[in-house]
Order: C-alpha cells, then sequence, then structure tokens
C-alpha cells in the first residue's frame, strides 16, 4: 500500500493519509484520525477539503474512499459548543464540506468502520456510496434526543436519497442502524470493510466513471435541491424564521380555543 501525501490536522495532532491500496489503480483512500472520535472542527474540515483538491488537481482521475484510523468512529459528528462559538461555521466551512462531497468530480465512496452519528451520518449521505462495518458500529442522527432541530442542509440529503419511511425513522426516531440493518434500509450499498469497497468499485466499474469529465456536472444536476439549500444559507434561516412566527400565532390561537372551551365547560357545572 503507497502512502501519496499526509495532511495535519493540528488542532488534536491527528492527520489525513492518502494512500492507493492497489497501486496499479486510481483508488484514492483518506484515512482520517482526529483523536477521540472525529469531530468535523475546522481544521478537521479544511484539512479533508485541502487533501480532496490534491487528488483532484495533482492525480489521475479515480475514486475517493474516506475512512477512519479510530476503530469505534468513523466520526462522532460536530463539536456543537465550537461550532456556535465559530462565526460562519455553518455556511462558510461545514455547508462548503457538504457541497464538495456532493458535487465532487470523481465516484467517493464512505467506508463506515465504527459509528457515525449525526454530522458524521449526514457526511456518509454526502457521499456517492457507502460500505459499513457488519459487525459493530451505528448509523444514527440523534438531535432529537438533545433537542437540536436540523438545518435544511442537514435534512435535504436524507430526504433526497432515503425512502420516506427510512426517512422518517431517521430524523423522528433517532432510530439506530446496524450494518445489515442499514443495507436492508437502503442507507448503505454494502456491508464489509476495505475488500468490499474494492468489490463495490470493480462491480460498478467505478474507476471508469469520471473519464469523460462530466461526473461532477451529472451530480450537480442530479442535486439541485440539495445545493439549493447549502447555497442559501439566508435563505433557510428567513424561512424557519417564518415557520417559527406562524407557528406561534396557531399555538395563541390554540390555547384561546382552549381556554374558551373550559370556561363554557365550568359554566355549565
Amino acid at each position: 500500500m503507497a502512502i501519496l501525501f499526509t495532511i495535519p490536522i493540528t488542532s488534536t495532532g491527528g492527520s489525513i493519509v492518502c494512500t492507493n491500496p492497489t497501486e496499479d489503480q486510481n483508488i484514492y483512500v483518506l484515512t482520517f484520525t482526529s483523536p477521540k472520535d472525529n469531530r468535523l472542527t475546522p481544521t478537521f474540515i479544511y484539512a479533508l477539503l485541502l487533501a480532496l483538491d490534491i487528488i483532484e488537481t495533482r492525480y489521475p482521475k479515480g475514486v475517493v474512499v474516506t475512512t477512519s484510523g479510530i476503530a469505534k468512529f468513523y466520526s462522532n459528528g460536530l463539536d456543537l459548543e465550537l461550532a456556535l462559538s465559530t462565526e460562519g461555521f455553518f455556511e462558510k466551512i461545514l455547508w462548503p464540506l457538504f457541497r464538495r462531497f456532493l458535487t465532487y468530480p470523481m465516484p467517493t465512496v464512505c467506508l463506515l468502520n465504527g459509528h457515525a452519528f449525526a454530522g458524521g451520518f449526514m457526511l456518509a449521505m454526502y457521499h456517492d456510496y457507502r460500505v459499513q462495518n457488519p459487525s459493530k458500529g451505528f448509523l444514527c442522527v440523534n438531535e432529537l434526543e438533545f433537542g437540536v432541530p436540523l438545518a435544511t442542509p442537514m435534512m435535504s440529503i436524507f430526504r433526497e436519497k432515503l425512502p420516506p419511511t427510512v426517512f422518517r425513522n431517521v430524523v423522528l426516531e433517532a432510530h439506530r442502524f446496524g450494518g445489515h440493518a442499514a443495507l436492508e434500509a437502503g442507507i448503505v450499498d454494502a456491508v464489509g470493510g476495505i475488500d468490499g469497497v474494492l468489490s463495490l468499485i470493480r462491480d460498478r466499474k467505478l474507476l471508469t466513471k469520471a473519464k469523460t469529465g462530466i461526473y461532477g456536472i451529472m451530480k450537480e444536476e442530479m442535486y439541485s435541491r440539495v445545493l439549493n439549500g447549502l447555497d442559501d444559507h439566508a435563505g433557510n434561516l428567513a424561512w424557519r424564521d417564518k415557520v417559527e412566527a406562524k407557528k406561534k400565532g396557531i399555538q395563541v390561537q390554540g390555547l384561546q380555543a382552549v381556554e374558551k372551551w373550559e370556561k363554557k365547560d365550568k359554566a355549565k357545572l
């Protein structure tokens, strides 16, 4: 296995290592190790974006695979406190990462070696294909459990790629999907490890898909609705404010109706 390049993740002493597991084929495996659980922090995201840029500009077209060097976790999502305290984190850092994967001009495969929670699960969904460890690790959007609503780009990728009932189970039940359950639900394309990834690449002839130069363009058209959400952060916030204002009005009307009903009910006594 040839090491092509290494990028440090300065905030955690971690790194992203790019390797080629076959040498005779253009398969680029990005293994990120950012203790303790590969949180999507600004330095992590900048390093990952740089790795994608290096592959696109300095290497022949092929297939990009991401995975984790930490056995327990693919990624445990955001460091929420850091995200909220970093100015422009979502529209200037996280959304560009999601956009880059969604429109990357080569096939991308996510090898889920361990848990992928919240933002880690979202990052996996922004890849073209997913292969999950069959024996350990869960996929879960658990924001419901700690009271953090999902922003438009976090929600839209699940809506776009999953069947409606699976989408419901992911978002409204915070269901945890192991490898075989995720495969049955259509969330992942295969179960296995790196051998499963190489088989998927071979069976689907992914190594040749980017050669004509339009692979990224096809994805831009394919996922135009998701891209609209990624590119209109201010519009998403304005829509949310409008929805909240309307909801409050409905709640006030509902409370008034309940109070009126209660008064009439008491008057009968």
